[in-house]
């Protein structure tokens, strides 16, 4: 058994990661320590040092684990790795998992290949980018194989090696074809450094030699090539136009910046490439438990170049972001060359910086004005139900409704709203397992029997449930009889939730709300109604969703197979000595164990299937 307190004790006094888990084995937090004795123990001494968020994690931890490794750097690394590998609830995490795409030259080939890649890899290739505008990055793929018709086949061609096929680009004009003897290395290779000089931005100077060999064309009157030239001229100004900022140096740096309110934050970063700023992007952090910027910015570094293929040498953030140092170290080991994080106290830097930071207050406002504006569709939507039925306190809100055609297949469906938010990780399907023929409120009763036992069993073991919580209010899809067949199940369970039907008109649309044998009016034109219809919409769709799936399944696919312990032999064998499943659903344990090739605990399965 894991004692917190004795295995507080045992804590080194070494650097390393440590890993929460809750009651379930669920990894629900990561950290790093310089040294772990010192940091784990943090958790647990006065709550009134934590975080709100803080302390609501340390109440749901089980038992914790750490690794032990050589140094802080080393703790670093492994942190980000298992955080990735896990996603913990309470880690500040970011909502987008972004990959860029990099343009990759392959220069150690004969015949470099030019190709869109999210990988760099420490190999004799070029890589330009991040192009954060995927299709801008593909446009530009596409503008290249045009004006210079270099490959992108993964062949490994050598110079005089004819054996491989001519794909369908040389046939359309995009390619050259090394690969068919028809350009030599040297001007395939002076091609390459062509394509090089225009993905480093170096265009002016293509552009003054693409005019001298149009003019000198045109001179020999070789129109048709003077009208190439024409075309790659126009192609180019196309896209380098569509640069925006300019910085007054060439390096290549990012700018990062956040805005934090309402326990909510926004990171801006403007990725400056050979002096241009190539794109920009926001990030959402879910969460965070401090809205320190120096902790959100430190958190986001850490997260961010874990995951991206190149870090630019230099980093500029508006404030130092926590363990900065450590950072820095880490940065420059996985890029292989120095890479530093610097403030900007003046100059053009500083503009950028102030200029990050503003977008990121523009991006969480508008996030902020989008949450108040939906809450009033939302929150106040579900608390003007609430008001018609002269109830307080409803946040959680489920809806269920019965599938059959003419009783073949009967399902049922969950749907849950919280808030004013349909919570599609909490809904349910059932299979309805001892109801024959068109009989929704004995499928009814079934389901509803299902889903409250099956939560108070699990909330008697362990005080959660994988159905959520119990709801405040339960919407039945119809008037009387549905209300009467919940109200019956929630009597036998004991359970005192109050429970709503959803009254329709002759066209099929909510009319009123039946609560205590009353049918209270309600208005057509308000938030209340919309979810209410939104409600009534999504508990239809998932369960005619659920029952199409299964008729698409029917053929081949038997209730049996539902059931663990029985294959296709045991299928079979039941199948060819009863003439229907109620036969075997009225089997008892001992009479389906004592049949051929079964025993105890497939019989124990199959009668508690049924039962």
């Amino acid at each position: 058994m894991f004692v917190i307190e004795d295995e507080l004790k045992k804590l080194p006094n070494q650097p390393g990661v440590y890993l929460m888990h809750d009651s379930h084995d669920t990894v629900i937090y990561v950290g790093k320590a310089k040294i772990l004795k010192n940091r784990v123990r943090q958790y647990f001494q006065d709550p009134a040092r934590l975080s709100p968020k803080i302390r609501k994690m340390v109440s749901k931890i089980a038992w914790f684990e750490y690794i032990v490794v050589d140094s802080e750097m080393e703790a670093l690394v492994l942190e980000c790795n298992l955080i990735k590998q896990y996603s913990p609830k309470y880690n500040t995490m970011l909502k987008d998992d972004k990959m860029y795409p990099y343009i990759k030259v392959t220069l150690g080939e004969d015949f470099p290949r030019v190709f869109l890649t999210r990988k760099m890899l420490r190999d004799k290739a070029k890589y330009f980018g991040p192009y954060t505008n995927v299709t801008a990055a593909r446009q530009t793929m596409e503008l290249i194989r045009k004006l210079y018709k270099v490959r992108n086949c993964s062949a490994k061609l050598t110079e005089g090696d004819l054996s491989v096929r001519a794909c369908l680009y040389s046939h359309i004009g995009q390619c050259d074809a090394p690969c068919q003897g028809r350009v030599s290395k040297e001007d395939y290779n002076a091609m390459i450094h062509e394509v090089m000089r225009f993905l480093n931005g170096d265009t002016d100077a293509i552009l003054k030699d693409l005019e001298t060999k149009m003019k000198d064309a045109a001179a020999e009157m070789d129109f048709e090539n003077a009208a190439v030239y024409r075309d790659k001229i126009n192609a180019i100004r196309e896209v380098t136009q569509e640069q925006k900022a300019t910085d007054l140096s060439a390096d290549e740096r990012d700018v990062i910046a956040c805005a934090v309110d309402e326990g909510r934050a926004v990171v801006q970063v403007f990725f400056m490439r050979g002096g241009k700023m190539i794109g920009r992007e926001h990030y959402f952090l879910k969460e965070p438990e401090s809205t320190v910027k120096s902790y959100i910015l430190g958190s986001f570094i850490k997260q961010f170049y874990s995951g991206t293929a190149y870090t630019p040498a230099e980093i500029l953030c508006e404030t130092e972001p926590e363990d900065a140092d450590l950072i820095r170290q880490w940065l420059t080991k996985k890029s292989g060359r120095k890479v530093d994080l610097r403030i900007p106290k003046k100059g053009i830097k500083e503009k950028m910086i102030e200029l990050a930071e503003e977008n990121a207050r523009i991006v969480l406002k508008n996030d902020l004005d989008k949450l108040t504006r939906e809450a009033g569709r939302t929150v106040m939507a579900a608390e003007e139900i609430s008001e018609w039925l002269g109830l307080s306190g409803v946040e959680r809100m489920e809806s269920y409704d019965i599938s059959n055609i003419s009783g073949f297949l009967n399902v049922g469906s969950m749907v849950v709203c919280e808030n004013g938010h349909l919570k599609k990780n909490d809904y349910r399907k059932f299979r309805i397992k001892s109801v024959k023929g068109p009989d929704d409120y004995a499928s009814m009763k079934e389901m509803l029997t299902r889903r409250f036992t099956h939560t108070l069993n699990e909330l008697e073991e362990n005080g959660e449930s994988d159905f959520g919580r119990l709801p405040d209010l339960i919407l039945m899809d119809g008037g009387r009889g549905q209300v009467n067949i919940a109200v019956e199940v929630l009597a036998e369970l004991q359970l005192d939730i109050p429970v709503c039907g959803m009254v329709k008109d002759d066209r099929h649309r909510t009319r009123g709300l039946y609560y205590n044998n009353v049918e209270i009016p309600i208005d057509t034109h308000s938030e209340g109604f919309k979810l209410l219809t939104r409600i009534q919409d999504e508990v239809h769709r998932f369960a005619i969703t659920f029952h199409r799936s299964l008729r698409g399944k029917e053929q081949v696919h038997s209730v049996l197979d539902d059931i663990k312990g029985v294959g296709p032999a045991r299928r079979k064998m039941l199948m060819s000595r009863f003439k229907s499943i109620e036969e075997i659903s009225n089997l008892s344990v001992s009479e389906i164990a004592d049949l051929p090739g079964m025993n105890e605990t497939v019989a124990e399965s199959i009668y508690n299937y049924f039962h």
